[in-house]
């Protein structure tokens, strides 16, 4: 198998590197979605409404852009590693610290410190990566890191099967598992080539202003085009447990499993469109990816059965993630030199907190319609894709841009 063959390619460095990030972000997202997962439980125990612990999503989401911004440049200044290693110990103790926590307010406080360690995860891990390995690879490592996501996620859910037997205190103590990634990276993995060129040879040391000098257009395009690609992944998924239990009245074995369905497809769609990229390239393939999901939107949210919802499930994340799948690649080829740590973590975050509304307007939809779920979340899936490939075909470009001591040879 081709991908198989090129994984195996890789050498020691560059395969620890891809390890380290894959499993930073999937572990990451596995603290998160733990959460997500007893907010009811947690309501109940400290008797609250369930939108005042919903805040706690929210106040997630808000701290993140702030993470990856400060821990962003950290890790331009002092490496990826060493600063990888900080944030995830600070998600890892903060995920734990929640288990404990003896009022609501306390638990909010810990996620919004839990948002702020999380920021940093991604733009490090994928620069931390990406840097490392060949460019020709680019498009395969970045499709299967960003598939972490839903890796966390599906360990999340199979988590959640615990929770009557355990409760959520003990479900969120679960959190401090990826502090163990800790001891992985300060033995196996080495600092990014390209930044250790960069900081050696490259220009002298720049502040974040500067270094985006002359690049603040592709920086706001990089913020809209995440806000697109976060409205398409939120917009169909963070109703969608809602939809099944509410206005499908699925018992919580159907929705498990058709949770498991959605994220396999979300895995497959990284490993089918990352390394497609490297072919037509990365603006072809967020387009084809996206224009995939019109005509499955139909079988994912109007069909009749759960075998037919869980086929939709399954095939509308395939596309949705062959989308985001690009999305660790592109960022890092349209970063600027000296701001690759803070540039697309700070694009993406930002994004995503701009896309933090898609929940309101969901809900407000569903509220005045009766209760359709189903129609709320094919319409926004569906603006959205066409949205998001509009963004997407008209935007730049930099596929196989290199980095470090290749780029100096390049413009030498």
């Amino acid at each position: 198998m081709v991908i198989v063959d090129e994984l195996r390619a890789l050498n020691g460095p560059q395969r620890a590197a891809f390890v380290a990030a894959l499993l930073g972000w999937a572990l990451d997202a596995f603290d998160y979605f733990l959460l997500v997962f007893v907010l009811s439980a947690i309501a109940k125990d400290f008797h609250a409404d369930i939108g005042a612990v919903n805040s706690a999503i929210f106040l997630t989401l808000i701290a993140r852009p702030f993470g990856a911004l400060v821990f962003g440049r950290l890790a331009d200044r002092y490496g990826r590693r060493p600063i990888l290693m900080l944030v995830v110990a600070l998600y890892s103790v903060m995920a734990l610290a929640s288990a404990f926590s003896p009022t609501l307010m306390f638990l909010l406080v810990l996620r919004t410190l839990f948002g702020f360690a999380m920021g940093g995860v991604w733009g490090i891990g994928a620069s931390l990566a990406l840097e490392t390995v060949p460019a020709k690879s680019r498009g395969l490592i970045s499709g299967i890191l960003q598939e972490g996501y839903p890796m966390g996620y599906l360990l999340a859910a199979i988590a959640n099967l615990f929770l009557p037997a355990v409760g959520w205190r003990v479900l969120l103590a679960l959190g401090v598992l990826p502090a163990l990634l800790i001891l992985y990276i300060q033995r196996s993995v080495q600092e990014s080539p390209a930044w250790t060129y960069e900081r050696t040879h490259a220009a002298p040391r720049r502040g974040l202003f500067h270094a985006l000098k002359g690049h603040w257009g592709v920086l706001a395009y990089a913020v809209v085009l995440m806000t697109c690609f976060n409205f398409f992944s939120h917009g169909t998924q963070d109703l969608y447990l809602q939809f099944l239990q509410r206005q499908r009245h699925y018992p919580a074995s159907i929705v498990t499993a058709l949770t498991i369905c959605l994220n396999v497809g979300a895995i497959l769609g990284g490993v089918i469109f990352g390394p497609l990229s490297e072919r037509i390239g990365r603006r072809r393939t967020i387009v084809l990816a996206a224009l995939l999901s019109l005509p499955i939107i139909p079988l994912w949210a109007f069909s009749p059965s759960p075998w037919l919802l869980a086929a939709g499930a399954f095939l509308i994340q395939i596309a949705v993630q062959g989308a985001w799948a690009v999305v660790p690649a592109h960022l890092n080829e349209l970063s600027p030199q000296g701001a690759r740590g803070a540039f697309p973590g700070f694009a993406y975050q930002l994004g995503n907190l701009f896309a933090a509304v898609n929940v309101t307007i969901q809900t407000g939809f569903v509220k005045s319609h009766h209760g359709n779920y189903a129609l709320a979340l094919a319409l926004v899936c569906g603006v959205v894709a066409v949205a998001l490939s509009l963004v997407a075909w008209f935007g730049p470009e930099a596929k196989g841009k290199a980095f470090g001591e290749a780029a100096a040879k390049t413009s030498a």
